[in-house]
């Protein structure tokens, strides 16, 4: 019988993982919307209730947009306890690195809530948005990372760690940069300030235009980095014999990469519906969620189990 619930534990975990995980792009997408509609303040400086009230009124759909989006934050932190009481059970003796992820996901999402209340308090400053919108993106890094390192099984033989881990890495790397600097342009007011695509007002370095225009031109020009990285990334998975599982997540990434500029171009083309500006962002945290499940999975796959870390239970 307690073989069976040992059994049972590590699937349940798991599921778990990946739940909250979806669950937190769906958050971080829905942290979108409240930008896009302007509705960051729809509840006013208060927190945790909005304007002074449980429930915001009926006819100001800003404020229930505020108070969907906390709402959800709390669905998150309930499964992410659930997560914490799973990894305590099932992995404290066999698989230490489980559980430490999983507490470092809990530190990330206190951190961010609080930070939260601080946006909200304070007037939304743009750099406290930016990073409230990276903790969440080191949220859903480290639920996937907990979930992978629970479901994982070593390889027969560990291939070798080599420049193709250092080049997921860096991917994955300027995959976050590029959502921060994309957070910058919205938070700056720089939106809009190239008009038409993929110019920037006629000017491909717009720099003499004004800090707006460079603001906006720099993380364009960073998307097109993020680009050549990627089919960089698939060229050398396939070229360097990696799993099945890494191809075709490179490509998936690659692809939603292309998804994600072309809905871009079209926030911008469409003077920054918000429609697009929420699709752009929940294609941005899928590139990274999948990025950094490479780098996990690709880590994994270069070593050998050590000591205290025992292979998922299937």
């Amino acid at each position: 019988m307690n073989d069976q619930v040992t059994a049972q534990q590590p699937r349940s975990f798991i599921t778990l993982a990946m739940t909250t995980a979806l669950l937190t792009a769906g958050l971080i997408t829905f942290g979108a919307v409240v930008r896009v509609t302007d509705s960051g303040l729809g509840c006013g400086n208060s927190w945790p209730l909005c304007d002074g009230t449980i429930l915001p009124p009926l006819n100001n759909l800003t404020a229930w947009i505020e108070w969907s989006h906390r709402l959800f934050a709390m669905l998150i932190g309930v499964f992410g306890l659930a997560m914490l009481a799973l990894a305590w059970r099932g992995y404290r003796k066999n698989n230490r690195a489980v559980i430490t992820t999983t507490f470092i996901a809990a530190g990330i999402f206190t951190f961010q809530s609080a930070l939260g209340a601080f946006v909200v308090i304070f007037d939304l400053p743009p750099t406290m948005v930016t990073l409230h919108l990276a903790s969440a993106m080191l949220l859903l890094g480290s639920l996937l990372v907990a979930g992978i390192l629970a479901w994982h099984r070593p390889l027969p033989k560990p291939t070798q760690r080599d420049n193709v881990t250092l080049l997921a890495y860096v991917t994955t790397a300027l995959s976050l940069i590029i959502i921060l600097t994309g957070a910058l342009v919205r938070g700056s007011g720089a939106t809009l300030a190239c008009p038409d695509y993929p110019l920037c007002n006629g000017e491909l370095f717009p720099f003499n235009q004004g800090s707006l225009e460079t603001v906006h031109m720099i993380h364009r020009l960073a998307v097109v980095g993020l680009g050549l990285m990627l089919i960089m990334l698939v060229w050398y998975m396939y070229r360097g014999g990696r799993n099945v599982m890494l191809r075709r997540l490179s490509v998936l990434a690659l692809v939603l990469y292309f998804a994600q500029a072309g809905v871009g171009a079209l926030f911008v083309l469409t003077s920054a519906t918000p429609l697009w500006g929420a699709s752009h962002v929940a294609l941005a945290s899928a590139v990274w969620g999948i990025l950094v499940a490479v780098s996990a999975i690709d880590t994994l796959n270069s070593r050998q189990p050590v000591g205290d870390i025992a292979p998922a239970v299937a």
